[in-house]
């Protein structure tokens, strides 16, 4: 593995870097304060990085995106993670890479309008009582001739108030396991307008301010068979082949934050002086800097090299396991000593590190808990040896 970054990569950075600066970060203040990000300003930055060449970047070039290997898709998602979430996935939309799945006709009428910015997708997997244990979903899908009928409840879900249309997962079975019972999975497009199917407002969330969530409502939704995704009865084959690298997207982005964490850190402690001397020379406030450096290293590198065993076809579930908890968890770690370093200007909404410190909260909950690494990470070193 080759860590040093090609004449290509480093221009993907410097273009992306310079458009979060210059783009984002201006409006981040008035996101945060209220809470909203308005249809105007949205649209105004998404055709600036559509220009830019920015948006749906993550999408092979075939269907109109970068056509970015994984290490370098990365990159640039580290550099958007920088910026408060809601405006880097809202105005430089990267679709969701399940699209790439759909039939050729279900691209024409999903997958390229976002692409193009004239729509977004939102994923319904999460139900009030189904969040790690998807199986155990509520949520129905029952076939009635050609036509599925849909009821149920999900929650969380992601801007689906802006969405155009839903990747909606319902058990639609059950099948024999050798632990007993288990439900099967379909998947569906579900187009918002569709009668019988409803997107209401969600919950106020601490974590990624204007970055909304809904709960969305099924009542007898029908659907023609044309609406399912991959194969009936084959919705988590679907869900673990294409999402799985979204583990390395939530690694990167936090990766980015934690590096705009201590970046301000080191600055801070270079120039604030108290009992007669910059701060940074006390090692109370020295050691924490080296060892928030050290740690956003390491999970710099499981991140890196997950991305390239990706590109190599060679990635486990336990190497992106392993990126999404190391680089979440040192993101908390960071966030909660710069704002230690900062003292109370800290907790200030004059300096991003508040944000930081309150965003890092769900990164350990959302693409899988980091008790739900743990357990995929340790079961794989278990099986290894016959456990």
């Amino acid at each position: 593995m080759n860590f040093g970054l090609s004449e290509e990569q480093r221009a993907i950075v410097d273009t992306t870097r310079a458009f979060v600066e210059n783009e984002l970060y201006p409006h981040e203040r008035e996101v945060e304060r209220t809470g909203k990000l308005e249809m105007d300003l949205i649209k105004e930055l998404q055709q600036k990085a559509l220009a830019a060449g920015l948006y749906a970047a993550n999408m092979p070039a075939e269907v109109g995106g970068a056509g970015l290997d994984t290490l370098s898709w990365l990159l640039y998602e580290k550099e958007l993670g920088k910026a408060n979430y809601a405006l880097h996935w809202t105005c430089v939309a990267r679709p969701s890479n399940i699209l790439l799945a759909g039939t050729e006709e279900q691209k024409e009428k999903y997958l390229y309008p976002c692409i193009r910015g004239e729509t977004w997708d939102c994923l319904a997997m999460t139900e009030p009582g189904a969040g790690s244990d998807l199986r155990g979903m509520k949520a129905t899908a029952v076939q009635d001739g050609d036509d599925f009928v849909l009821n149920g409840t999900k929650h969380f879900i992601s801007h689906a108030d802006i969405a155009g249309f839903a990747i909606v997962f319902m058990a639609s079975g059950e099948e024999d396991s050798p632990r007993g019972k288990r439900k099967k999975i379909t998947a569906f497009f579900v187009d918002k307008g569709t009668k019988g199917f409803a997107v209401r407002e969600g919950y106020r969330n601490v974590s990624h301010r204007g970055y909304t969530n809904a709960v969305l409502e099924f009542d007898d939704c029908r659907l023609p068979k044309e609406q399912v995704l991959g194969e009936v009865h084959k919705g988590f084959e679907v869900a673990n082949s294409w999402l799985g690298a979204t583990r390395l997207q939530v690694a990167s982005t936090c990766l980015g934050r934690a590096e705009r964490a201590l970046a301000h850190s080191i600055e801070y402690a270079a120039q604030r002086q108290q009992f007669g001397q910059q701060i940074g020379k006390f090692q109370g406030v020295s050691f924490k800097l080296a060892d928030m450096a050290t740690e956003l290293k390491a999970a710099e590198l499981l991140t890196r090299e997950a991305g390239w065993k990706y590109d190599q076809g060679t990635v486990t579930d336990e190497d992106m396991a392993m990126a999404k908890l190391k680089a979440t968890e040192v993101l908390a770690f960071i966030a909660d000593e710069a704002i230690q370093i900062h003292g109370g200007m800290g907790l200030m909404d004059d300096l991003p590190l508040e944000r930081i410190w309150r965003d890092a909260r769900v990164e350990r909950i959302w693409e899988g808990t980091s008790e739900i690494q743990r357990h995929i990470i340790s079961r794989a070193l278990l099986r290894a040896v016959g456990g």
